[in-house]
């Protein structure tokens, strides 16, 4: 006697499918952002080629519609990035700078990796992290914190500490939101958003005036401590006054690793993987959705906590209210994600992207009679924006024709793909 099956529960023979490495996952449930996934890391290296140019190229028509040449300002950004370095026809003089500008160009790279990952992770749980920007503030609260006091210890523990309170920090922060919503069904979008400014205002109370972690030598500036001598991190290439490059981007590098590893060599990852593509059949198959949710929140935390550890105690070495107020690392992480389309590979790729225009267009490195480097910061803003927005735009346009697809369908009276393989 054959069991009638409620169509509200998931069939197991539909929710999990597995071939080779990677799980093919036949959606009955699919998260929205389980599908935004799916369509940005389909297309290869064609598609965010594609988004890139159309990017720059809109940028363009900006900065012809300011009266100047687009092609010489991008070409004063590329000196300002100093990625000419890379090659051996640059020589003399030339190199000398192009070294100094490169360096500026990795040190914000190496946080971008970070937020970027914290974004992309949670995007393959199916799950839309927006708070990588208050993640990142409360790890570099942490840091400063532990990298000012503690005074006497050695160096390797002192650093090692500091950067620990800075991944637990943000773990911890973003942890909430998975909480929220393994418990609650809380929209992860809405409450990292509100958690990025409850980790704003934490952060202008601790170290505005008269704030508990103010310093206490310039009781007239919001500013906090300096982190102590040994707390500093080492710097491996360039001169330390300078802000030379510090080791903080080879962690950034084993980080890439790590995500690499737990998403295609563990069992967490194929959790992961699993409850972001279809939630209702993992959970069917056994998986604890709730708690997948929590632990991928609080990875995603910890990613961009480290990457607040990384900028204070690689070059910052203090935190002001207004570094708090101004930074957009985490916001940038988005667009790292996307770009990158999920992958360790692509994520590396974008943060360089970014952190080249970031450093290219900064008052420090663009050549300011070519372009006014408040503008070119602008234009930092508009590419990143263009970027989102085209693989946006990628995403609606493809939901859109299969939602003209399953009409044309109900219109000529055929049953959906579901009823059609349900029926006996």
């Amino acid at each position: 006697m054959n069991e009638e099956r409620d169509p509200r529960r998931p069939d197991p023979d539909e929710g999990l499918g597995l071939t080779g490495g990677d799980e093919t996952i036949i959606a009955t449930s699919q998260t929205p952002a389980a599908r935004l996934a799916a369509y940005v890391r389909g297309g290869g290296v064609v598609v965010p080629l594609i988004t890139v140019l159309l990017a720059f190229i809109i940028g363009g028509l900006v900065v012809l519609l300011a009266g100047k040449d687009p092609l010489a300002v991008y070409e004063a950004i590329w000196r300002g990035t100093g990625l000419q370095w890379l090659f051996p026809w640059t020589t003399g003089e030339d190199r000398v700078i192009a070294a100094l500008n490169l360096q500026q160009t990795l040190i914000i790279t190496t946080p971008l990796i970070l937020t970027g990952l914290a974004v992309a992770f949670a995007f393959r749980a199916g799950l839309f992290n927006i708070g990588g920007n208050g993640q990142y503030i409360m790890g570099s609260i942490a840091a400063v914190w532990v990298g000012s006091s503690l005074a006497g210890l050695p160096a390797l523990p002192h650093v090692l500490i500091s950067m620990l309170a800075a991944i637990l920090a943000g773990a911890f922060w973003a942890g909430i939101a998975g909480f929220l919503k393994a418990t609650t069904g809380a929209n992860e979008v809405i409450s990292t958003i509100m958690l990025n400014y409850t980790a704003l205002y934490i952060g202008l109370y601790l170290f505005g005036l008269g704030g508990p972690l103010q310093n206490d030598r310039e009781a007239t500036l919001p500013v906090s401590n300096d982190v102590l001598e040994g707390a500093h991190l080492p710097v491996f290439w360039g001169d330390p006054v300078l802000q030379g490059l510090h080791i903080g981007l080879f962690i950034a590098i084993g980080a890439l690793v790590v995500y690499w590893v737990i998403l295609n060599r563990s069992t967490i990852g194929y959790e992961v993987r699993a409850v972001g593509l279809n939630p209702e059949a993992a959970r069917y198959s056994g998986m604890s959705v709730g708690k997948n949710y929590v632990l991928v929140m609080a990875v995603c935390g910890a990613f961009a906590g480290l990457a607040g550890s990384l900028d204070v105690l690689g070059w910052q070495f203090r935190v002001a209210t207004n570094d708090i107020q101004l930074t957009q690392i985490g916001f940038f992480g988005i667009a790292v994600a996307l770009l990158g389309r999920n992958t360790a590979v692509g994520v590396a790729a974008s943060a360089l992207l970014f952190g080249a225009l970031i450093s290219g267009t900064s008052q420090r490195n663009l050549d300011a009679s070519v372009f006014e480097p408040e503008l070119a910061a602008n234009l930092t803003y508009i590419i990143q924006g263009l970027v989102v927005l085209i693989v946006s735009a990628d995403v609606l346009v493809l939901r859109m024709l299969r939602r003209g697809r399953g009409a044309f369908r109900r219109s000529r009276g055929s049953p959906p793909p579901a009823a059609a393989e349900e029926s006996p």
